[in-house]
């Protein structure tokens, strides 16, 4: 009888083929079997960017393992081609151009990683041993001798964010929880809303505020540093939205409650600027800055008061 033809494997098998040969330590055999996950890929004129860049990246990785660091940059660089700023290709990279004493170039990756996740301990390792390094090489001026690290643009930070989803649907003061990325992007444009109040470009920075609370809905002091741009704007209304979202998730806050009144009494609402500010004086009774506007408010009202009296 004829033998049935075995059918060849698909790239799917084969990249888990090679993963099970990595998780047991066969780095060369993991390594042809991702060679031949990336050429049927490529040959079947249908390749996905993404998962070709995450064969090159685990091949690289495979490299890395056997001390072949010139061809983990290789296809580290290739990968990276394919998804610029991709972690695990960039983090590769510099752990090869560290044991090829490319110390430059290593610090150069570590600091990109960075740029695109804060949070992750080898990039910060990596950077802290470059930088001891190459003060050792370089002396004092050794970060004139660096190469251009690039900026990663917020439209990869946003797709990080995006790529956290679907977000767990856990509930507080009936807003959403944001996923951990999405978190640190919200952070990261309030720090550059921050850093355009410090400039004076309120308007700017009420934008940059904007897109961290898309992100992030949860943030009081977000909705207190808009609310701090809409006053300046003279876009009252709008700041006593805010305090009022700020209070709604924190119902001391002292800079929601002084705001709201600032915008009350430029809304000539004096009766809520001072229940703000009687509130906010519960709380800390000893803030001078709202004695002060109570003071004022109280005259303002007494004025209008007599003048009332005076027209009746």
């Amino acid at each position: 009888m004829p033998q049935k033809r075995r059918s060849s494997p698909s790239v799917a098998q084969l990249k888990q083929a090679g993963n099970d040969c990595f998780r047991s330590g066969q780095y060369g055999e993991a390594a042809s079997l991702y060679s031949r996950a990336i050429q049927l890929q490529e040959r079947s004129g249908q390749s996905s960017t993404e998962e070709l860049s995450i064969l090159y990246s685990n091949r690289a990785a495979s490299y890395l393992k056997d001390g072949n660091c010139t061809e983990c940059v290789k296809d580290c660089t290739t990968s990276l081609s394919l998804v610029p700023f991709a972690i695990k290709p960039l983090l590769r990279r510099a752990a090869a151009y560290e044991a090829l004493e490319r110390y430059r170039l290593a610090y150069v990756d570590y600091k990109t990683v960075l740029q695109v996740d804060c949070s992750i301990p080898a990039a910060h390792d990596g950077t802290n041993r470059m930088t001891k390094v190459l003060q050792e090489q370089d002396g004092p001026s050794w970060r004139e001798k660096l190469p251009p690290i690039p900026a990663v643009p917020l439209s990869v930070r946003k797709s990080l964010a995006q790529a956290a989803a679907p977000v767990p649907p856990g509930q507080r003061n009936g807003v959403s929880s944001p996923g951990v990325a999405a978190e640190k992007l919200a952070l990261a444009l309030k720090e550059e809303g921050n850093a355009l109040v410090k400039k004076g470009e309120h308007r700017k920075a009420a934008e940059k505020y904007s897109e961290s609370l898309k992100l992030n809905p949860r943030e009081a002091t977000t909705y207190t540093n808009r609310a701090l741009c809409y006053l300046s704007l003279k876009m009252h209304k709008e700041a006593v939205q805010d305090c009022g979202e700020a209070l709604r998730l924190d119902s001391k806050n002292i800079k929601a409650l002084y705001r709201r009144a600032q915008a009350h009494k430029q809304l000539k609402d004096y009766k809520a600027c001072t229940r703000d500010l009687s509130a906010l004086l519960k709380i800390e009774p000893g803030n001078m800055a709202a004695q002060k506007l109570l003071q004022e408010v109280q005259k303002t009202k007494n004025q209008c008061l007599v003048h009332r009296l005076q027209i009746v």
